[in-house]
């Protein structure tokens, strides 16, 4: 598919320019090399992750501060890796480059520690491995024969994880996977359309060995449901293409407004840099502005790291399909690595630049994912406009900037979309589509009020999809506080004869006992993030503010288990002092945890968090309950959340936003928009 002025470019292996970019292959290849000869990670290891460890914020932000002087902050790359042999986890740190030097120092093993008790994320490639294994295991060959399922290349065997306590007791220390199992209807049919119900396979994903069926009796197995599951034209009967859409070619015959410098991206006075992890995926670190308003002209910081550290679903029903059915899909799988490439005209459409990742597999080898991210220019209507009786009209359209991601997590998709706008707004959008869990009904059989009937003897359980975006603010510096603000009506009295007076009230976050926060809609709660150290012309601090749009709450008693292992769903914000070890809210490692050892840890001490280095932890998402129209595949259920500037700037910042050219005019080819004359009004 293509469309028309868009562009595609392919990479060349890109020489680091900063402690921040992300490893290159010759980068993986030398961690994994100097892992293999100095600490005998050989064939019976495999690699969890291998990823950049960001040079400590105090040192990056003075060595930026310095002018990027040589020698910059040394590299290093943190793997985790695991024995198979015997399940033993270890954290290793390498140094990829000593001071001043450029990728051409021995790498140095600086630790290699044995981490007991944990379970590091599963991985794509376990994923396709316990599939093929389970298929070729006599057992499962047979249990799936006496359900009239012969042809084993239409089923599909969708492995999860688990946490500690709905693991059987007797595989407690073993990486553990429990398997869904899928049917399709033919080779190109949906595969998660028909679930064979009432069993469940328990591996070992160490030895890809089966250790037991775990199958409902013959006379609690619902029998397949009559279901028309297809989402490809042709599979749908009946179904006939609409063919009365015309062409909409999105054109810059100028080129795009951004510029694209190895990993620095600069477009209409932001500046940041693109990062790529394997368990976040896309990372946006240093965000500046340059303020063009009085006294203005410097870049301004406001963000050093955005990303998604976790996110959490719980699927809210207890039978027997769906009680181990709650995914970690940061924590446990990786954002990053279950990113796909994205196609010209299907997944972004205009003048496309794309950028690859590169990542590593399970045996440390490296991988590149092509076209990982988009970016493109959007128009998004209309910025600022005023018409007045005598001047006219004034109209300035608005462009965003556009960075984004695709992750296909299993039978989910999620499409991430950062957005920046031209008066200092950053929006995070993202968008959930795909297949949804389906399960079959026996005959006559009432539909679970745990769900909806989409088709015919089918329910989809309804469930929970919780996002936890990392949002280290850097307000104008490092010095910052957060205020809670809330809209309040005051009572009638004298000063307020008619009730027409709202107020806001800021009530501020002292210190880490108050960290946890929630949305309120009947005050229209917001958070302001402020520097009381930095003012505004008018005098008050400049500030952002963080506008929530899609809040819910956890819905789940705080005693259950998958609440004791992610407590984070519990408020919608969270506010921490910054630690350069606290990176992920439910830990670590949450694979088979059975308690935080996140967020809940980094709270209990109370630190102060008034004029300090902040982070922000946004708990946003969907409750899906499910609906028919989302069945067979689900259009986009879209969630949102706004860092807006309050006060950070001393007046609109895009009044000095050209006017948009007039009728059939290019960028910058024809008249502006006219400024038409109108009627006057009786007042004029």
């Amino acid at each position: 598919m293509t469309a028309a002025g868009s562009t595609t470019t392919s990479q060349a292996e890109p020489a680091v320019g900063h402690p921040l970019d992300p490893l290159t292959e010759d980068e993986f290849r030398s961690v994994t090399g100097v892992l293999a000869e100095r600490r005998g990670v050989g064939p019976s290891f495999r690699y969890a992750s291998v990823t950049l460890l960001e040079p400590p914020k105090a040192e990056l932000l003075a060595w930026e501060a310095a002018g990027r002087p040589d020698p910059r902050p040394d590299r290093r790359a943190q793997a985790v890796v695991w024995d198979r042999s015997d399940n033993r986890v270890f954290e290793a740190v390498v140094r990829l480059d000593g001071p001043g030097r450029t990728g051409t120092a021995e790498p140095v093993v600086e630790a290699f520690t044995h981490v007991p008790g944990v379970t590091p994320n599963f991985t794509p490639d376990e994923w396709h491995e316990c599939e093929h294994a389970m298929k070729a295991d006599p057992r499962v060959v047979a249990a799936l024969a006496r359900r009239g399922i012969t042809d084993l290349a239409l089923v599909l065997i969708d492995v999860w994880t688990y946490g500690l306590a709905l693991m059987p007791e007797q595989y407690r220390d073993r990486r553990l996977g429990w398997a869904d199992i899928w049917r399709r209807e033919s080779p190109d049919a949906n595969p998660y359309a028909h679930l064979v119900s009432g069993i469940k396979l328990i591996v070992d994903m160490n030895t890809m060995t089966l250790l037991e069926i775990d199958e409902l009796p013959a006379d609690r197995v619902a029998p397949p449901a009559p279901v028309m599951g297809e989402y490809l034209p042709e599979l749908v009967p009946g179904q006939q293409v609409r063919t009365d859409l015309r062409p909409l070619d999105i054109v810059q015959p100028q080129g795009t407004s951004f510029i694209l410098d190895g990993t620095e991206l600069r477009w209409q006075r932001w500046t940041l840099r693109l990062g790529f992890t394997a368990r976040e995926g896309l990372v946006l670190h240093q965000l500046r502005y340059t303020d063009a308003g009085p006294g203005g002209g410097s870049e301004r910081p406001i963000a050093h790291r955005l990303s998604f550290a976790e996110m959490i679903v719980p699927y809210r029903d207890s039978g027997f399909d769906h009680v181990r059915r709650t995914a970690y899909d940061i924590g446990e799988w990786g954002l990053g690595a279950m990113t796909t490439s994205l196609e010209l005209g299907c997944d972004c459409l205009g003048e496309i630049r794309y950028v690859d990742a590169v990542l590593a597999d399970s045996r440390g080898e490296p991988y590149r994912i092509t076209n990982a991210i988009c970016l493109h220019e959007e128009d998004d209507a209309v910025l600022w406009k005023h018409v007045d009786g005598r001047t006219g009209a004034q109209v300035r359209r608005r462009r965003r900037m556009v960075i984004s991601f695709h992750a296909t997590v299993a039978n989910y998709e999620y499409l991430v979309y950062w957005r920046l706008y031209q008066d200092g707004t950053i929006e995070c959008e993202v968008r959930a589509t795909g297949i949804m869990v389906t399960t079959p009904l026996p005959e006559g059989a009432p539909t679970p009020a745990t769900g909806t009937l989409v088709d015919h003897r089918t329910y989809a359980p309804i469930h929970q999809h919780f996002l936890v975006a990392r949002l280290d603010l850097d307000i104008d510096g490092t010095s910052n506080e957060v205020h809670e603000i809330d809209s309040v009506a005051a009572p009638i009295g004298p000063d307020n004869p008619y009730g027409l007076d709202v107020t806001t009230r800021a009530t501020p976050i002292t210190d880490e006992s108050m960290a946890g926060r929630d949305h309120d809609w009947s005050t229209q709660r917001s958070w302001k993030v402020l520097n009381p150290g930095r003012r505004n012309a008018f005098g008050d601090p400049v500030a952002y503010k963080l506008v929530p749009t899609a809040s819910f709450p956890a819905l789940m008693d705080s005693g259950s288990p998958q609440f004791r292992r992610a407590p984070v769903i519990g408020h919608q914000l969270w506010v921490t002092r910054r630690h350069d070890d606290e990176r992920y809210p439910c830990g670590e490692y949450p694979t088979q945890s059975a308690e935080d050892t996140g967020m809940s840890r980094w709270v209990a001490d109370a630190e102060d968090l008034r004029d300090q280095d902040l982070v922000l932890w946004h708990v946003f998402g969907i409750h899906h309950v499910p609906r028919v129209e989302d069945w067979p595949v689900m259009p986009v259920d879209t969630v949102s959340f706004r860092l807006t500037p309050f006060g950070f700037f001393d007046r609109n910042p895009a009044l000095d936003v050209a006017p948009a050219p007039g009728h059939g005019g290019q960028d910058g080819d024809g008249p502006a928009c006219p400024a038409h004359p109108v009627a006057p009004r009786a007042a004029d």
